[in-house]
This record gives C-alpha cells, sequence and structure tokens, in this order.
C-alpha cells in the first residue's frame, strides 16, 4: 500500500486515531467523581491532549532535522 507524504500532521495515519483517543477520554473522564475535577481528571485529560500535541510538534520539527550521516 502506497501513500503520498504527509503535507500536514492530520494528513497522519495516526492522528484521527490519537483525537479519537482524547475524545474518548474527556467522555469517560466526564463520569469522575466532581472531587477529582481538579485531581485525577484534569491529569488523565492533559495527559490524553498531550498526545495530538506530541504528534504535531514532532511532525513540525522533524523534517527540520539533520540527517544523520552512517
Amino acid at each position: 500500500m502506497n501513500r503520498e507524504p504527509a503535507k500536514s500532521f492530520q494528513d497522519l495515519i495516526v492522528w484521527p486515531k490519537a483525537h479519537q483517543f482524547v475524545l474518548n477520554i474527556y467522555n469517560f473522564s466526564s463520569n469522575f467523581p466532581k472531587s477529582e475535577m481538579y485531581g485525577l481528571t484534569s491529569q488523565l485529560r492533559r495527559a490524553a491532549f498531550s498526545i495530538l500535541a506530541n504528534i504535531a510538534e514532532g511532525f513540525d520539527i522533524l523534517p527540520t532535522l539533520p540527517l544523520r550521516e552512517k
């Protein structure tokens, strides 16, 4: 299966999967007790969102990294 190179991070196969994961985490954590709103709920949501942020950041940085010489 040949694919064109991704033009943006949103073209990556992993992007919609990670996005759906974040939506699932937000939905799942909405059932947590209110006492956990600023503890576990917040930490879990931030961790899930960081997946998307790292994909976007990595896509932006990767083309500028020098190739290693063999």
